[in-house]
């Protein structure tokens, strides 16, 4: 019986698995995520524990960490292991705080950085965090070219895209109005 044989190898580049790009994120860090498991368990957040993942994200320029939930999953920038350790664990545990909160509060609306946030940092052993860092990260800075000013009060606002619809002073409505919308406070566009 003759053999078959292929002479054309075009088809096979096509099946070659891709190849990974620089930006593609760190991946899954094993020891970070113990750790955080190991915590949630000792608050009693089982289902949390079971689920957290805790990854590097070389994308993330300005942010020191993000956490997702209900993913369950905290992003860290890759730069904080340029930073002191102290600064690696205390990014950790204020994302982790992020998702205690929402494991405990559900899908009720609650701040970011509220109540609950705050007894979570507590929890953690990081009790007075402050809801932004002070790390040697580059800052984007966004030039603001629209400036709408409220007829009543004459507060100015500078945005850096332009408001497509109707807006009124959020303070004045909330004064004069009851915080309902009304055409007296409307912003109108100042020239820059």
């Amino acid at each position: 019986m003759p053999q078959l044989e292929f002479r054309w190898t075009s088809w096979l580049r096509a099946l070659k698995a891709p190849e990974i790009k620089k930006s593609a994120p760190l991946g899954e860090d094993s020891g970070l995520t113990a750790w955080c498991a190991e915590s949630s368990k000792s608050l009693g957040l089982h289902e949390l524990a079971r689920k957290v993942r805790v990854s590097w994200n070389p994308r993330m320029q300005t942010t020191a960490g993000r956490a997702w939930w209900p993913d369950r999953a905290i992003e860290l920038n890759p730069k904080l292991k340029d930073c002191e350790s102290e600064q690696l664990w205390r990014t950790l545990k204020h994302e982790l705080a992020h998702l205690v909160a929402y494991e405990r509060y559900g899908r009720r609306h609650i701040d970011p950085h509220g109540m609950e946030w705050q007894t979570a940092c507590n929890d953690l052993g990081i009790p007075g965090e402050q809801p932004f860092h002070n790390l040697p990260f580059k800052r984007r800075t966004m030039k603001r070219n629209h400036a709408y000013v409220c007829s009543n009060c004459l507060a100015v606002i500078h945005r850096v895209r332009p408001i497509k619809r109707t807006v009124a002073c959020y303070s004045c409505c909330r004064k004069f109005n009851h915080g309902v919308y009304d055409n007296r406070f409307r912003l109108v566009k100042q020239r820059v």
